[in-house]
């Protein structure tokens, strides 16, 4: 087990940090140019991107911010991390007999209870779980369908949980679990809107999926004639559906990343990531549960992959590979924050974190 150690009292620079290194500041979460030195926003709602670390060797995707202190990653190799510390410290490993996966979302409770979820081909796409820290992982489903393929989860609790992925035989799949994992089903197809032809989800950082409450969930698709965003109010039994402005009709567009603020106030992320630095099409909003979506006035900068809200405020962050970009009216207008690229965000009341590729993490003050 390698645990690797980030300094909390750092000097602004930039550069590669290697394990042991200090953490330094690359950006901050404000409107900056790229060639302009980054200064503070005053606003004290506005968060910061401290410096991007290189941990491991993997690409992370997976991202779990449980509280100020713990949070969990996962990525490529089969390889997960965890820090108890907010970020301090973190420690990575491998789960044994999967260093073939790709962990594109992992679902947290605390430092000791997680789950991941590999995305695939056929049996490439599994579960995992541990309630030990990773001491002892069971995988608790594999997927039977050669043309199936996992794309993320998410968990009203340690023991309702719920995964989806790309269509099997014409309906995106869908599995639910009630007893912590021990059983995944996927509900009667007859409640699921069939899929358009080409129509998918996006496994780029584990949020095409969001529960809320008790019972409602939303999973976002792409690839098809147009972007559409299925939700349900009864966990995931019987769901309607909406189309939304995203993607341009293209296999590789569509939305891959969204987040709630509550029951009604969404945000959509993507675009196209063949085309990484086309900003069109890339992201929406909604206010009324995902039954309608609308152009924001001023969209972000390029494909975004990760969105995240942080709680009790009007503030998102989006990041994508061609950089991150942050929006203070819920979703309306973005603006450019730092040119650093990063595959995934989530925030949560303290803190957040941002992963990328290489085994690069950034924490979010």
């Amino acid at each position: 087990m390698k645990a690797v150690t980030l300094g909390a009292h750092s000097r602004p620079g930039r550069g590669r940090c290697h394990v042991g290194a200090a953490a330094v500041i690359l950006s901050l979460l404000s409107a900056c140019s790229a060639s302009a030195p980054p200064r503070l926003d005053a606003s004290p709602s506005v968060p910061r991107l401290f410096s991007s670390v290189s941990l491991s060797r993997a690409s992370l995707r997976g991202l779990c911010a449980v509280d100020a202190r713990v949070a969990w990653t996962s990525g490529s190799g089969g390889a997960y991390g965890c820090t108890r510390d907010g970020g301090t410290r973190w420690t990575f490993n491998v789960v044994p007999g999967a260093r073939m996966l790709d962990f594109r979302d992992v679902v947290a409770f605390d430092a000791n209870r997680a789950w991941l979820m590999s995305a695939g081909p056929g049996g490439a796409s599994r579960i995992y779980r541990t309630d030990d820290g990773g001491r002892r992982w069971r995988m608790q489903w594999k997927n039977p369908h050669t043309e199936g393929f996992l794309d993320g989860m998410d968990a009203w609790d340690d023991r309702r949980a719920l995964a989806y992925g790309d269509p099997v035989g014409g309906h995106m799949y869908v599995l639910r679990t009630d007893d912590g994992g021990r059983t995944w089903r996927r509900p009667p197809t007859s409640g699921m809107p069939r899929a358009h032809e080409g129509e998918a989800g996006f496994a780029a950082s584990g949020t095409g999926v969001q529960v809320s409450g008790s019972m409602t969930a939303w999973i976002a698709t792409g690839g098809a004639h147009v972007a559409r965003v299925f939700r349900t109010t009864d966990g995931g039994v019987n769901w309607s559906v909406a189309e939304t402005p995203l993607g341009d009709a293209s296999a590789s567009s569509g939305i891959f990343s969204f987040a709630f603020k509550d029951a009604d106030n969404g945000v959509a992320v993507g675009g196209d990531y063949v085309h990484p630095a086309r900003a069109h099409a890339n992201a929406a909003w909604t206010d009324d549960g995902g039954r309608t979506w609308h152009r924001p006035d001023i969209p972000p900068r390029g494909y975004r992959s990760g969105v995240a809200w942080l709680e009790g405020t009007e503030v998102l962050v989006c990041v994508g590979p061609t950089g991150t970009d942050v929006s203070t009216d819920a979703g309306r207008t973005w603006r450019p924050s730092s040119d650093d690229g990063y595959h995934g965000v989530r925030v949560t009341d303290g803190g957040g974190y941002a992963s990328g590729s290489r085994g690069r993490l950034a924490a979010l003050r």
